[in-house]
């Protein structure tokens, strides 16, 4: 098992509150995005099924239902662009395609120089501020191409 004894610790630690030790791994799974590089690796995966005595293809499963985990690397900064209703009818896909322009990052890929993710994201709860980002997990609203290529440009 690859996983540092750290998280080992702390997940042992996290199973003992849950009646079952599967019931641990959405934590765990978060836990290990945040610690590991930010996404979930395929060896990630194994350790987790490991630890949790399952499958792989049943932490795979998990994994990829829920859309906040990761299972390839993302750049330095991601950039979740909301396509809810409201922003799409001010101006969200407009704010979508120069964000992609201005990063040179695809709509769920990431850029070649790594410095940026992108990906379109439902409802972040900005509707009456739309179009927005979250920059980082910064909400950026109210925004026009202009002031969206000044955020980004600013990104270290």
């Amino acid at each position: 098992m690859a996983l540092p004894q750290t998280l080992i610790d702390e997940f042992n630690t996290l199973v003992s509150h849950y009646p079952e030790r599967r019931a641990g791994l959405i934590p765990a799974l978060h836990r290990c995005q945040e610690e590991l590089g930010g996404w979930l690796s395929p060896q990630t995966i194994e350790d987790l099924a490991a630890f949790f005595g399952l499958e792989p293809v049943e932490v795979f499963g998990v994994a990829t239902f829920y859309p906040m985990f990761r299972l390839t690397p993302r750049g330095k900064h991601l950039v979740s662009v909301c396509h809810n209703i409201s922003c799409t009818l001010r101006g969200g896909e407009e704010l979508l395609t120069h964000v992609c322009k201005v990063t040179g990052a695809p709509v769920g890929g990431t850029s070649p120089d790594g410095k940026f993710s992108v990906v379109r994201v439902e409802c972040q709860g900005a509707c009456a501020n739309a179009p927005m980002f979250d920059l980082d997990g910064v909400y950026h609203e109210d925004l026009d191409p202009s002031k969206a290529e000044k955020i980004l440009r600013s990104a270290p």
